[in-house]
C-alpha cells in the first residue's frame, strides 16, 4: 500500500473513538457519524443507512434508511452506540431510544427500496419526525411507499386517511434550512442516478460540516454535470478545511463497464470526481486529511473476495494514479463510527 493513503477497518475504528459521554448541548466542531448500513443492493439488514450528529450532542438525523431497527443493534453489539446516553427509566433498549429520541429527522436522497425499507418497516414503532427530501423524492414515497397498498400511510400527505406520525418537509435546491429540534442545518443539491434524481445533503453545524452523497453517477457517463455543480458549491469550504469527510458511493470495482453502472461508481470514477473537486477547491493541497467514507459497495453471492477488497484495492491505485495519496479513504462497515474533527 502506498504511503499516505489511509484505510480504517471497523473494529480499529471502534476502540479508538470511544470518548466518554458528552452531555447534548456541548458545542464543538466536528461530528460523530455511525454506519448503520453500509451495503447497496440486495444485502438486507445492511442498507444504507447513517447516523449523523454534531461532536457532544445527541440530537442526530439519519441520511437514508435502508436498514434502521437492525442497524442500531448491530451498532449497539459494536458498541458503537455507548456514548449515547440512555436516561433511566426509559422502558426501552439502546436502539429503541436511539430510534425514537436520538434520530430527529430522516434525509432520503431518493426513494428506492435499499434507501428507504428501513424507515418503511420500522414506521409503526418510530417516533413522530419529519423526512426531508426533494419534492421528486417525496412524492414517490407518498404515492408508492405510503399509500395503504404497499404500507399505511404513516405521512401527512397522499392517500387518506393520513396517519402524520412523519412529516413531508421538501428541500429547494441550493437552499439552506434549519433542521428543527437539531442544532444542525441542511443544504440539498440534485444528483443524476441512472435517470432518477438523487440528492446530495450538506449537514452543517458549529461552522463544519460533512456531505452525504446519495447513489449517483460520474458527470460524464449521466451526461450533465450536477456532480460539478456540487463541487463549485462546496469548494470553498474544502479549501477552507470546514467539510470534515465525504460520503460518496462506490457500487462496483474498477472492472464494471460504464454502461452496465446505471448510474453508479466506481473506485476510478470515484479518484476522477474528487480531482474535479480539487480543482473547485484550489487544489489537491485542501484535500488532504479529508476522510472520504465509501459507501454502497454492492454485495455480492460469489465465492471469493469480498467485493469491498476489490474496491480497497482499486482506491489504492487510483488514487496514487491521481494525485490523492493524502486523502483518508474508509471503507463503510455496519457498526463503524467515525470521530470526524
Amino acid at each position: 500500500m502506498k504511503a499516505g493513503i489511509s484505510f480504517f477497518l471497523p473494529l480499529s475504528l471502534l476502540f479508538l473513538s470511544c470518548p466518554s459521554p458528552l452531555p447534548a448541548a456541548t458545542a464543538r466542531s466536528g461530528f460523530v457519524m455511525t454506519v448503520l448500513g453500509a451495503r447497496g443492493g440486495m444485502l438486507d439488514g445492511n442498507l444504507s443507512a447513517y447516523m449523523v450528529r454534531p461532536a457532544g450532542d445527541d440530537r442526530a438525523v439519519l441520511c437514508d434508511a435502508g436498514t434502521a431497527t437492525a442497524g442500531l443493534v448491530a451498532a449497539d453489539r459494536a458498541g458503537a452506540l455507548d456514548d449515547i446516553a440512555l436516561p433511566p427509566g426509559t422502558g426501552l433498549t439502546r436502539p429503541g431510544y436511539v430510534l425514537t429520541h436520538t434520530i430527529r429527522a430522516y434525509l432520503i436522497s431518493h426513494a428506492h427500496l435499499d434507501h428507504v425499507a428501513g424507515l418503511v418497516v420500522a414506521s409503526p414503532d418510530d417516533s413522530a419526525k419529519p423526512i426531508y427530501a426533494l419534492p421528486a423524492t417525496l412524492h414517490d414515497m407518498s404515492e408508492h411507499l405510503f399509500n395503504w397498498r404497499i404500507w399505511p400511510n404513516f405521512g401527512d400527505a397522499g392517500q387518506a386517511p393520513t396517519l402524520g406520525k412523519y412529516h413531508y418537509r421538501a428541500l429547494v435546491p441550493g437552499r439552506t434550512e434549519p433542521l428543527p429540534g437539531t442544532a444542525m442545518t441542511v443544504t440539498a443539491w440534485p444528483l443524476s442516478h441512472g435517470g432518477i434524481e438523487s440528492t446530495a445533503f450538506l449537514i452543517a453545524a458549529n461552522g463544519a460540516s460533512v456531505l452525504y452523497l446519495g447513489d449517483t453517477g460520474p458527470d460524464t457517463v449521466e451526461g450533465g454535470h450536477r456532480l460539478d455543480d456540487l463541487w463549485r458549491a462546496v469548494g470553498p469550504l474544502v479549501r477552507a478545511h470546514r467539510l470534515k469527510a465525504i460520503v460518496i458511493e462506490a457500487s462496483y470495482d474498477d472492472t464494471r463497464p460504464d454502461r452496465l453502472l446505471f448510474g453508479h461508481m466506481t473506485p476510478a470514477w470515484v479518484a476522477d470526481t474528487l480531482q474535479d473537486l480539487a480543482r473547485r477547491a484550489g487544489g489537491p493541497s485542501p484535500l488532504r486529511g479529508l476522510t472520504v467514507l465509501i459507501s454502497h459497495v454492492k454485495a455480492s453471492l460469489a465465492e471469493g473476495p469480498a467485493p469491498q477488497e476489490a474496491i480497497r484495492r482499486d482506491l489504492v491505485r487510483d488514487a496514487a494514479r491521481d494525485g490523492l495519496q493524502d486523502v483518508r479513504f474508509v471503507i463503510a462497515e455496519q457498526g463503524l463510527r467515525l470521530n470526524l474533527d
